[in-house]
């Protein structure tokens, strides 16, 4: 008796060799054939308790497609460990393990339980720019490309265009594109090529409606994605948390107190959410929470941040973090040109080279806000892995550009 495991999509099924019953000639064949062949295997399905899917198959007729070549640069089914970058440099091995697939799945589902709650909300799907005559967060993290006899960029987010498009009266948009930051950053949860989940709502009554929009979308997406991973046997399904409404709101203030330095108003980096993350976990025992009221000194060089008018030290800005990871940034945008304008002042900025966007609101815009989330940190985040570039199928950072 001689076995082999197939391995397509929906698993691996055990083809049984039978001596006596098969052809002699297929336990030659498959004794030769090296792992990773592609073969065609036709036969019998019967049950076995003893095999992995509860059945085997004996064939009749085995059919190789394609040999592999010897020896795999990188074991698939071997116990044995790599590196990422090797895993990377043969990313296409590495993406035919079940353990790697099942990330791509997960990524798959959240994608599909986004879009079906945006939908069910009412908002429109949209397609904004990727090359732009300027930045939404000025330049020093734009990547510069030729265009034809002028200079432009690859956009950092949809912000901007969001934005108009509110004044425009389309009132709710969500966009999932790629966007581009040239963050000279070699951690392992930045990369350069990304996937945002972007959404701007129009006539908000103030920033509890646009969080109270995101909790609920990122927890009927989670619950979705949950069921759907279930029902393939993916098991990363159990990994999902069930999340509670309201989730806590944690003033930036207090942040910075549990942080030991009162006052210092200096952004969060990522020692700093993780130590956030751990004292939620343990105090409040949620995965998921806001970081409220950024002050304004921290998101000054962000000049469509709406400050608070009766405090104008502070936003309306918010971080949706997961177990110390930053997973979304958003709040109220500054709809009123005069303060827009000025904001763009104090950021440095030439108010003159922002005119298609600062045209949508000297004809009227209402009141707005939104949220940029980070699809691949959502994933990084939920499925546990250690790097980011575990989520990208072939991941962009500094140095890597092939394959």
């Amino acid at each position: 008796m001689a076995f082999a495991l197939v391995r397509d999509g929906s698993g691996s099924t055990q083809v049984t060799l039978k001596k006596g019953t098969a052809d002699p000639a297929l336990f030659a064949l498959f004794a030769d054939l090296p792992r990773e062949s592609v073969v065609e295997v036709e036969g019998t399905v019967r049950r076995s308790e003893r095999a992995n899917r509860g059945l085997e198959l004996t064939p009749m007729r085995v059919e190789v497609v394609s040999r592999a070549e010897v020896p795999l640069p990188l074991g698939v089914v071997d116990k044995v460990g790599a590196d990422l970058d090797t895993r990377l440099n043969h990313r296409v091995l590495d993406l035919r393990k079940p353990a790697v697939r099942a990330v791509f799945e997960l990524r798959a589902a959240l994608l599909t339980g986004f879009r079906t709650a945006f939908v069910r909300r009412g908002f429109l799907e949209i397609e904004t720019p990727k090359l732009l005559r300027q930045g939404a967060e000025g330049g020093a993290t734009l990547f510069g490309v030729d265009y034809f006899d002028r200079r432009a960029f690859l956009a950092q987010s949809p912000q901007l265009y969001k934005q108009m498009l509110i004044g425009a009266g389309f009132e709710r948009v969500f966009e999932i594109a790629p966007a581009f930051r040239a963050e000279p950053s070699d951690t392992v949860r930045h990369i350069t090529e990304f996937t945002s989940l972007d959404a701007e709502i129009g006539y908000v009554d103030g920033v509890e409606e646009v969080r109270g929009h995101l909790e609920a979308i990122v927890a009927e997406t989670i619950a979705s994605a949950r069921s759907a991973l279930a029902a393939r046997g993916n098991p990363l399904a159990a990994s999902l948390p069930e999340i509670a409404l309201p989730l806590p709101r944690i003033p930036f203030r207090t942040a910075e107190e549990w942080l030991g330095r009162p006052g210092a108003e200096r952004d969060l980096g990522a020692e700093d959410e993780r130590a956030i993350g751990e004292r939620v976990a343990k105090e409040l025992r949620t995965p998921f929470y806001f970081v409220v009221d950024f002050p304004s000194a921290v998101k000054s060089q962000t000049f469509y941040a709406r400050r608070q008018d009766a405090d104008p030290r502070s936003t309306w800005y918010f971080d949706l973090d997961c177990r110390g990871l930053e997973i979304a940034s958003g709040g109220l945008r500054e709809h009123r040109l005069d303060r827009l304008t000025a904001n763009l002042a104090s950021a440095g900025l030439d108010p003159a080279k922002f005119d298609g966007y600062l045209e949508a609101f000297r004809f009227g815009m209402p009141p707005h806000g939104g949220w940029g989330l980070g699809v691949d940190r959502l994933v990084q985040a939920l499925a546990g892995l250690a790097n980011i570039r575990e989520t990208r199928l072939f991941p962009r950072d500094r140095y890597r550009l092939d394959p």
